[in-house]
């Protein structure tokens, strides 16, 4: 693929390291692009392998709905002139697409949800006063999200999943192009003694029925390796339980070698968007246990490389059920089906069809 001789990736903005992120890093290190973000947690890329360009607009506050009005004001002042290609990342860069003459790219990961399909759900994440100011928000800041997503030349969704959510809420056109995997450093080096669960600790991403079901699984290891706004909670549920590990956000590297060495990931959010984690997962031969819904059903094949829950029924008896029959020998008889479907993420397709794109 042919470099770009100007060009720029704007992000929302970097407050941990997940898949999104990853993506941006990705394409910027290949591009040697510089990326301009919202803000910048303070040495959260020192965990990376990157090296980049890196520009903050410092956004921030504490409280979600001064966040998102600072990271509107900010991103709609912003200019960038004499470019050949923009990519934004996110939801908030877009905003700043009328201020562009460029050829603009949007990454889609997802129409921001807390407009669309889980508005109430953050709602009731919120303290009741602060509640009404949110409604206006919403309202405020759908308006110009909408006329963005009207500017861009195009539209790129990270999945199937996503490109049908783009066409319901947005009515806009997109082309899908998957999220790449390092499958470099994701790769199979052993069978530990425990299962991994990596996934994000808030309610969307149901760990709280992981760890219930290890609670009810004693001779099974499990160790929960990420941070969230429910790690308090979890740790406390699962006080007495000796099995169960919390690491709270890691570095990369400890992060390649707990999924390298682990019997088998689980991975079980509400309606994900794309989900890099379990990819990473099976790029490292190791297989998953999901949910047969969201961008899941594009990346593991049930049965083959690893297994998708029914969420009509209790999750966690099906859980409990799949983990006891998910055993070393299941696990390593999976290893190959599993490396043969990460390669269908790999950096190097997801960067050569993103270069199409580019003038």
């Amino acid at each position: 693929m042919n470099k770009s001789p100007q060009g720029l990736i704007l992000h929302d903005y970097f407050a941990m390291i997940g898949g999104g992120e990853k993506l941006v890093l990705t394409l910027a290190d290949f591009l040697e692009w510089p990326v301009t973000a919202g803000f910048v947690e303070s040495g959260l890329l020192e965990q990376t392998d990157f090296v980049i360009a890196l520009n903050s607009l410092h956004a921030y506050s504490g409280l979600a709905p001064l966040r998102i009005l600072s990271l509107i004001q900010k991103w709609q002042r912003v200019r960038f002139n004499r470019l050949d290609n923009i990519i934004y990342s996110g939801v908030y860069a877009p905003l700043s697409v009328l201020n562009n003459q460029a050829n603009n790219i949007l990454y889609c990961h997802t129409p921001p949800r807390f407009v669309y399909d889980k508005r109430d759900y953050y709602l009731n994440t919120l303290p009741a006063w602060q509640r009404y100011f949110f409604k206006y928000l919403i309202n405020y800041f759908r308006h110009k999200y909408e006329l963005a997503i009207k500017n861009m030349d195009i539209v790129v969704a990270n999945s199937q999943h996503i490109q049908k959510r783009i066409k319901t809420y947005l009515n806009a056109d997109s082309q899908v192009i998957y999220p790449p995997c390092d499958t470099q450093h994701f790769q199979w080096q052993s069978q530990g003694d425990y299962y991994l669960s990596t996934a994000r600790l808030d309610g969307l991403k149901r760990v709280d029925v992981i760890v219930q079901a290890f609670m009810q699984m004693p001779d099974k290891k499990l160790i929960v390796a990420s941070g969230g706004s429910e790690l308090d909670k979890l740790k406390h549920m699962a006080k007495d339980s000796k099995n169960i590990h919390f690491s709270n956000w890691i570095s990369q590297e400890k992060l390649y070698d707990l999924v390298n060495n682990c019997i088998a990931s689980i991975y079980i959010p509400y309606d994900e968007d794309f989900g890099i984690s379990p990819v990473e997962s099976m790029a490292a031969g190791k297989p998953v246990v999901g949910v047969n819904e969201g961008g899941l059903t594009e990346t593991i094949i049930d049965q083959q490389t690893g297994y998708l829950l029914d969420t009509a029924k209790n999750l966690q008896p099906q859980l409990i059920e799949t983990i006891n029959q998910l055993d070393l020998k299941q696990a390593r008889n999976m290893k190959e089906a599993c490396e043969i479907q990460a390669k269908r993420f790999s950096q190097e397709i997801f960067l050569e069809q993103m270069g199409a794109l580019l003038l």
